[in-house]
């Protein structure tokens, strides 16, 4: 089943940039909010759930704590932030993904590189899969920056790609094939073509870390998860 609306990326055209990016991206999770959670937990075999547990865990925060959830999307990250005695705020772009959301965190749309929140205002910051769907990488560091208090935290997830061999080429057809019929099936199956698409965006790993040391952040680690499919980024604010 189609749903109607979604405007995701012609996969037929080179990847979008800019202005056509943003707009492309918050259409298209607009459209498949409704049954986004369904089809990652199928798509992950639930595995998706272990990845954020973990990030929370290696936020290594206090109970108590303030941390946003940039791109929140329904919620799942707020959720898991608020069953540890975090206080949890929800942000992001996409007005389907909000209104589909199942958390009782505050939630605000706002987007990620001009978040309307007070310099070091925050403890903690997650982000759940969205690295790839930002205009600009630097922009949202230089935002995380601002507001995180000094020696704050981030915890970034998004996905990665095997460094064995045969995983990587396992990987490469589920997440290039499998996953855009699932996404057929259950949602819509443009957006889930884009998505395996969407990890060009992504810097080397090496460039990644760096970008974000260079943005003010020690203790950059990054974990791989899952044999590699996908990464947890986590950093200290200096």
């Amino acid at each position: 089943m189609t749903i109607s609306g979604a405007q995701a990326p012609d996969s037929s055209r080179p990847l979008p940039q800019g202005a056509e990016k943003a707009a492309a991206v918050r259409s298209m999770f607009d459209a498949i909010a409704p049954r986004y959670d369904l089809v990652n937990r199928i798509m992950t075999f639930r595995l998706d759930v272990r990845w954020r547990h973990r990030a929370v865990l290696r936020l290594g925060l206090p109970a108590g704590s303030t941390v946003l959830d940039l791109a929140c999307g329904t919620g799942d990250l707020c959720r898991d932030l608020e069953n540890v005695g975090h206080q949890a705020v929800g942000m992001d772009l996409s007005w389907g993904m909000l209104a589909a959301a199942t958390t009782d965190a505050p939630l605000v749309h706002a987007d990620a590189l001009r978040l309307p929140v007070a310099d070091r205002s925050v403890d903690g910051i997650t982000c759940g899969f969205a690295l790839r769907n930002l205009t600009a990488l630097e922009p949202f560091l230089a935002e995380l920056t601002r507001v995180l208090r000094p020696g704050g935290r981030i915890a970034l997830l998004e996905v990665d790609r095997p460094r064995n061999p045969v995983l990587r080429l396992g990987h490469g057809i589920y997440f290039g094939r499998v996953v855009p019929f699932i996404g057929g099936l259950l949602s819509d199956r443009d957006a889930y073509r884009y998505l395996p698409r969407s990890v060009a965006y992504l810097p080397p790993e090496a460039d990644l870390l760096a970008t974000i040391a260079a943005a003010g952040f020690v203790e950059v680690v990054k974990d791989r998860c899952s044999g590699g499919i996908a990464q947890l980024l986590t950093a200290s604010r200096t």
